[in-house]
């Protein structure tokens, strides 16, 4: 086996580096200077087009699926690297990605649980984002008690048999495809029964319907699975497992792209620092306080995901712990934004809401979505602390 030095490794992750800084300034020109810082939560509707472009670009120069084996199109880049492409992507401002949930979510998954055949044919579509994907979990009475889900799917000769509804589906009226959470063994209950399903969304048995939220946006939606169907073939892993594969999923939902999206954040802690000073408010003793834990959080929230991302690590309620602490930083930071701005912050329109105000708004979700603030606690306590399980009807 060949051994790298550290300076190797340095050298190497500086060459990456300047690659893609270098590729990110010379692209996000022409056609494409538009997008930069558009999209994002509550800012899903900007540019759609464009962005899907844009992500298929990428792809076509060979930046999606960085960490993938070379054999399924990647690069088998190191965690290091991914790590450098997420903080250069968003220190270029570049718009958010389109087909997050097939990359981050839906390959990752496929990669390590499914089949050769689903492998062969799913992941190159994610690669080259020719197939959208959205997720299929939380239901009406199964947000973040995802063992709760009610949705059933039953086998039917080579087709599965899909119905029941999901709620909060993220871009479900975009997508091509939806990895879907349904209950197989009739009178299972909680975390047995149930499997991972990959399921066509363009048949006349899916009907997806916006849902308006406080931006007046609707990348969310409600699903209504009517006899909708699949084939036999496309489960991933067995059927009855799919509380393992949905936990694997999650664990991937949690990973390397939070580097990126910590960038954000503090490019939006930035700006409102900006405006702090602007306004005056900033000689408030109790914002400047605010706005320096702001400033330590982000910094919290950096330690950590560095440290669950070592190889060493025990990552036991890691994903839970970063979840926590990322959502309620953001969560509060939209609460300062508001603060900062003061009256002016109350007053607008249908049609002229704020960057500030979006935030604030949307922010409010970050604690919900993904698993609450009360799952992710029980998820540390029962998982990692070793108390008692919550007591249930």
């Amino acid at each position: 086996m060949i051994q790298t030095s550290d300076s190797d490794t340095a050298t190497s992750d500086a060459e990456f580096r300047a690659e893609i800084r270098d590729w990110l300034a010379e692209n996000l020109s022409g056609e494409f200077a538009d997008l930069r810082g558009t999209g994002g939560p509550g800012r899903e509707h900007e540019f759609f087009d464009e962005r899907l472009a844009w992500d298929r670009h990428l792809a076509a120069a060979g930046w999606t699926c960085l960490g993938w084996p070379i054999e399924y199109g990647g690069r088998g880049a190191s965690v290091r690297q991914q790590v450098i492409f997420h903080e250069e992507y968003a220190k270029a401002d570049a718009p958010a990605r389109v087909s997050h949930v097939g990359e981050e979510l839906l390959g990752p998954t496929v990669l390590a649980f499914g089949t050769d055949e689903q492998k062969k044919r799913f992941l190159p579509g994610v690669r080259s984002v020719g197939e959208l994907w959205c997720q299929g979990y939380s239901e009406p009475g199964a947000g973040s008690d995802l063992a709760a889900v009610a949705t059933t799917a039953r086998l039917d000769g080579d087709k599965w048999v899909i119905n029941g509804q999901k709620i909060w589906t993220s871009l479900a009226h975009v997508a091509d495809w939806c990895f879907v959470i349904a209950r197989t063994e009739r009178g299972s209950s909680r975390h047995k029964g149930l499997s991972y399903l990959l399921v066509p969304m363009n048949q006349p048995g899916i009907e997806v319907r916006p849902i308006e939220q406080l931006t007046g946006t609707s990348e969310f939606n409600e699903v209504f699975f009517d006899d909708a169907v699949t084939d036999a073939d496309l489960v991933v892993g067995a059927p009855g497992d799919g509380w393992r594969i949905a936990m694997g999923t999650l664990t991937f939902e949690r990973g390397i792209s939070t580097l990126g999206q910590q960038i954000r954040f503090a490019r939006e802690l930035s700006d409102i620092e900006d405006l702090a000073r602007r306004t005056g408010a900033a000689d408030d003793p109790l914002i400047a306080d605010r706005l320096d834990r702001a400033w330590v959080g982000l910094r919290v929230l950096r330690a950590h995901a560095l440290r669950t991302m070592s190889e060493d690590h025990d990552d036991a309620g890691g994903a839970s712990v970063s979840k926590l602490l990322w959502a309620n930083w953001h969560r509060d930071l939209g609460e300062l934004a508001m603060a900062v701005q003061g009256a002016m912050g109350l007053i607008t329109g249908p049609d002229d809401m704020t960057a500030w105000q979006r935030l604030y708004l949307f922010s409010r979700a970050d604690t919900i979505y993904g698993g609450s603030n009360e799952v992710q606690r029980n998820i540390i306590a029962e998982r990692v602390l070793g108390l008692p399980r919550e007591a249930r009807p």
